[in-house]
Protein backbone atom coordinates (compact mmCIF):
# COMPACT_ATOMS: atom_id res chain seq x y z
CA UNK A 1 0.00 0.00 0.00
CA UNK A 2 1.50 3.60 -0.56
CA UNK A 3 2.58 5.62 2.72
CA UNK A 4 0.33 8.44 4.29
CA UNK A 5 1.25 11.79 4.23
CA UNK A 6 1.12 13.24 7.18
CA UNK A 7 2.02 17.49 7.54
CA UNK A 8 3.40 18.41 10.17
CA UNK A 9 3.49 22.55 10.73
CA UNK A 10 5.95 23.24 14.06
CA UNK A 11 7.87 21.03 15.60
CA UNK A 12 5.98 20.71 19.05
CA UNK A 13 3.00 19.62 17.17
CA UNK A 14 3.57 16.75 15.35
CA UNK A 15 2.18 12.81 15.24
CA UNK A 16 2.03 12.22 18.82
CA UNK A 17 0.21 9.14 19.02
CA UNK A 18 -1.79 8.68 15.43
CA UNK A 19 2.08 7.92 14.53
CA UNK A 20 2.56 6.09 17.58
CA UNK A 21 -1.18 3.88 16.37
CA UNK A 22 0.88 3.42 12.42
CA UNK A 23 4.00 1.82 13.84
CA UNK A 24 1.66 -0.68 15.76
CA UNK A 25 -0.41 -1.90 13.16
CA UNK A 26 2.89 -1.41 10.56
CA UNK A 27 1.28 1.06 8.26
CA UNK A 28 4.08 2.82 6.39
CA UNK A 29 3.69 6.55 6.68
CA UNK A 30 5.95 9.95 5.45
CA UNK A 31 6.39 12.99 7.46
CA UNK A 32 6.71 16.51 5.61
CA UNK A 33 7.68 19.43 8.14
CA UNK A 34 6.71 22.34 6.92
CA UNK A 35 8.87 23.82 9.88
CA UNK A 36 11.66 22.32 8.60
CA UNK A 37 10.86 23.93 4.99
CA UNK A 38 9.44 20.84 3.17
CA UNK A 39 8.67 21.38 -0.24
CA UNK A 40 4.83 20.86 -0.14
CA UNK A 41 4.57 18.21 -3.12
CA UNK A 42 2.59 18.75 -6.27
CA UNK A 43 0.31 15.85 -6.29
CA UNK A 44 -1.12 13.54 -3.38
CA UNK A 45 -1.66 10.63 -5.50
CA UNK A 46 1.19 8.84 -4.58
CA UNK A 47 -0.08 8.82 -1.01
CA UNK A 48 -3.70 6.40 0.53
CA UNK A 49 -4.09 9.08 2.70
CA UNK A 50 -3.37 12.58 3.73
CA UNK A 51 -3.40 14.06 7.20
CA UNK A 52 -2.88 17.38 8.88
CA UNK A 53 -1.29 18.29 12.50
CA UNK A 54 -2.32 20.93 14.53
CA UNK A 55 -0.06 24.26 14.82
CA UNK A 56 -0.34 27.93 16.29
CA UNK A 57 -0.95 29.85 12.61
CA UNK A 58 -4.56 30.49 11.33
CA UNK A 59 -5.93 29.01 8.33
CA UNK A 60 -6.31 32.69 7.29
CA UNK A 61 -3.00 33.46 7.62
CA UNK A 62 -1.08 34.97 4.84
CA UNK A 63 1.60 31.92 4.42
CA UNK A 64 3.64 30.97 2.18
CA UNK A 65 2.68 27.26 2.26
CA UNK A 66 -1.06 27.56 2.46
CA UNK A 67 -1.72 27.40 -0.92
CA UNK A 68 -0.54 24.45 -1.71
CA UNK A 69 -1.29 22.64 1.38
CA UNK A 70 -5.13 23.72 0.56
CA UNK A 71 -4.26 22.92 -3.41
CA UNK A 72 -3.25 19.17 -1.79
CA UNK A 73 -6.81 19.20 0.28
CA UNK A 74 -8.57 19.46 -2.45
CA UNK A 75 -7.03 17.39 -4.84
CA UNK A 76 -7.44 14.66 -2.16
CA UNK A 77 -10.83 15.55 -1.90
CA UNK A 78 -11.93 15.42 -5.38
CA UNK A 79 -9.58 11.91 -6.02
CA UNK A 80 -11.49 10.49 -2.90
CA UNK A 81 -7.93 9.75 -0.96
CA UNK A 82 -8.92 10.04 2.94
CA UNK A 83 -8.62 13.03 4.79
CA UNK A 84 -7.63 13.44 8.31
CA UNK A 85 -7.60 16.73 10.56
CA UNK A 86 -6.01 17.94 13.76
CA UNK A 87 -6.94 21.04 15.11
CA UNK A 88 -5.43 23.41 12.83
CA UNK A 89 -5.27 20.78 10.25
CA UNK A 90 -9.19 20.90 10.31
CA UNK A 91 -8.84 24.54 9.98
CA UNK A 92 -7.38 23.89 6.91
CA UNK A 93 -9.69 20.95 5.69
CA UNK A 94 -12.55 22.78 5.74
CA UNK A 95 -10.99 26.29 4.72
CA UNK A 96 -9.93 23.73 1.34
CA UNK A 97 -13.48 22.82 1.25
CA UNK A 98 -15.05 26.07 1.10
CA UNK A 99 -16.31 26.47 5.07
CA UNK A 100 -15.29 29.44 7.12
CA UNK A 101 -12.57 29.73 9.28
CA UNK A 102 -13.31 32.13 12.24
CA UNK A 103 -12.86 33.12 15.88
CA UNK A 104 -14.50 30.43 18.33
CA UNK A 105 -16.51 32.05 21.29
CA UNK A 106 -13.98 31.59 23.63
CA UNK A 107 -10.42 30.15 23.76
CA UNK A 108 -10.66 26.54 24.67
CA UNK A 109 -7.64 24.97 26.31
CA UNK A 110 -7.00 21.97 28.70
CA UNK A 111 -8.88 19.32 29.07
CA UNK A 112 -12.73 19.16 28.74
CA UNK A 113 -15.51 17.12 27.95
CA UNK A 114 -16.55 16.53 24.63
CA UNK A 115 -20.42 14.73 23.85
CA UNK A 116 -20.75 12.49 20.74
CA UNK A 117 -23.57 13.40 18.55
CA UNK A 118 -26.51 10.66 18.50
CA UNK A 119 -26.66 10.06 14.80
CA UNK A 120 -25.83 6.58 12.68
CA UNK A 121 -22.85 8.60 11.18
CA UNK A 122 -21.08 9.51 14.72
CA UNK A 123 -22.01 5.49 15.88
CA UNK A 124 -20.31 4.23 12.73
CA UNK A 125 -16.97 6.71 14.06
CA UNK A 126 -16.94 6.27 17.76
CA UNK A 127 -19.06 2.90 17.91
CA UNK A 128 -20.37 3.02 21.66
CA UNK A 129 -18.63 6.25 22.76
CA UNK A 130 -20.72 8.79 24.30
CA UNK A 131 -18.69 11.13 25.70
CA UNK A 132 -15.03 11.50 27.14
CA UNK A 133 -12.41 13.85 28.48
CA UNK A 134 -10.34 15.66 25.22
CA UNK A 135 -7.77 17.95 24.84
CA UNK A 136 -8.11 21.00 23.69
CA UNK A 137 -5.79 24.12 22.58
CA UNK A 138 -7.85 26.91 20.07
CA UNK A 139 -8.88 29.81 19.68
CA UNK A 140 -10.44 29.07 16.11
CA UNK A 141 -13.18 26.70 15.03
CA UNK A 142 -14.55 26.27 11.43
CA UNK A 143 -18.07 25.83 9.92
CA UNK A 144 -19.07 22.86 8.64
CA UNK A 145 -18.72 22.32 4.78
CA UNK A 146 -21.81 21.21 2.50
CA UNK A 147 -22.23 17.37 3.00
CA UNK A 148 -20.40 17.31 6.19
CA UNK A 149 -22.18 15.91 9.27
CA UNK A 150 -21.71 16.92 12.93
CA UNK A 151 -20.57 14.19 15.31
CA UNK A 152 -19.00 15.82 18.22
CA UNK A 153 -19.26 19.28 20.40
CA UNK A 154 -18.38 20.28 23.35
CA UNK A 155 -20.00 23.52 25.55
CA UNK A 156 -17.71 25.73 24.31
CA UNK A 157 -17.21 24.67 20.14
CA UNK A 158 -19.84 23.42 18.94
CA UNK A 159 -17.97 21.93 16.43
CA UNK A 160 -15.28 19.00 17.54
CA UNK A 161 -15.26 17.26 14.73
CA UNK A 162 -17.18 16.33 11.43
CA UNK A 163 -16.99 13.62 8.80
CA UNK A 164 -17.43 13.72 5.19
CA UNK A 165 -17.37 10.79 3.14
CA UNK A 166 -13.64 9.19 4.07
CA UNK A 167 -12.70 12.77 5.68
CA UNK A 168 -12.71 12.86 9.74
CA UNK A 169 -12.03 16.52 10.76
CA UNK A 170 -11.59 17.11 14.63
CA UNK A 171 -11.02 20.87 16.55
CA UNK A 172 -9.92 18.76 19.70
CA UNK A 173 -6.49 17.16 20.45
CA UNK A 174 -6.94 13.07 20.21
CA UNK A 175 -3.35 12.83 19.28
CA UNK A 176 -1.82 14.46 22.27
CA UNK A 177 1.13 12.85 24.81
CA UNK A 178 1.95 13.90 27.84
CA UNK A 179 5.26 15.44 26.82
CA UNK A 180 3.27 17.12 24.11
CA UNK A 181 1.55 18.88 26.66
CA UNK A 182 4.19 20.18 28.60
CA UNK A 183 6.05 21.28 25.36
CA UNK A 184 2.52 23.03 24.80
CA UNK A 185 2.06 25.02 27.93
CA UNK A 186 5.74 25.97 27.75
CA UNK A 187 5.63 27.43 24.21
CA UNK A 188 1.97 28.89 25.01
CA UNK A 189 3.28 30.57 28.40
CA UNK A 190 2.46 33.91 27.45
CA UNK A 191 -1.52 32.94 25.43
CA UNK A 192 -2.06 30.90 29.13
CA UNK A 193 -1.32 34.02 31.03
CA UNK A 194 -3.42 36.26 28.72
CA UNK A 195 -6.25 34.65 28.75
CA UNK A 196 -6.31 32.61 32.46
CA UNK A 197 -9.49 33.41 33.85
CA UNK A 198 -11.45 32.25 30.72
CA UNK A 199 -13.92 29.65 32.05
CA UNK A 200 -12.47 27.02 28.76
CA UNK A 201 -8.75 27.67 29.95
CA UNK A 202 -6.66 25.57 32.39
CA UNK A 203 -3.96 26.50 34.41
CA UNK A 204 -0.63 24.83 32.93
CA UNK A 205 -0.45 22.63 36.02
CA UNK A 206 -4.26 21.56 35.88
CA UNK A 207 -3.48 20.43 31.99
CA UNK A 208 0.03 18.29 33.22
CA UNK A 209 -1.90 16.87 36.29
CA UNK A 210 -2.84 13.35 35.41
CA UNK A 211 -1.92 13.98 31.99
CA UNK A 212 -0.45 9.80 31.36
CA UNK A 213 -4.14 9.26 33.00
CA UNK A 214 -6.10 10.96 30.61
CA UNK A 215 -4.02 10.73 28.06
CA UNK A 216 -4.26 6.64 28.82
CA UNK A 217 -8.16 6.99 28.25
CA UNK A 218 -8.18 9.56 25.67
CA UNK A 219 -5.56 7.25 23.13
CA UNK A 220 -8.61 4.30 23.26
CA UNK A 221 -10.92 7.03 21.29
CA UNK A 222 -8.14 7.72 19.09
CA UNK A 223 -7.50 4.15 18.65
CA UNK A 224 -11.05 3.83 17.92
CA UNK A 225 -10.99 6.62 15.52
CA UNK A 226 -8.17 6.18 13.39
CA UNK A 227 -8.85 2.46 13.31
CA UNK A 228 -12.19 3.09 11.53
CA UNK A 229 -10.29 6.22 9.24
CA UNK A 230 -7.62 3.63 8.04
CA UNK A 231 -10.49 1.78 6.56
CA UNK A 232 -10.78 3.60 3.80
CA UNK A 233 -7.01 4.34 2.51
CA UNK A 234 -6.34 4.46 -1.26
CA UNK A 235 -4.38 1.13 -1.81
Amino acid sequence: MKPILIIRFVAHEGPGYFGTFLDEQAIAHQLLAIDKGDAVPKTVHQYSGLVLMGGPMSANDDLPWVPAVLHLIQEADAADIPLLGHCLGGQLISKALGAEVRSNPVKEIGWGPVQVAKSALAESWFGPIETFNAFHWHGETFDMPEGAERILSSAYCENQAYALGKHLVLQTHVEVLPAMIVSWCEEGVEELASVSQSPAVQLANEMQEDATLHCFFLHKVASQLYGQWLKNLVS
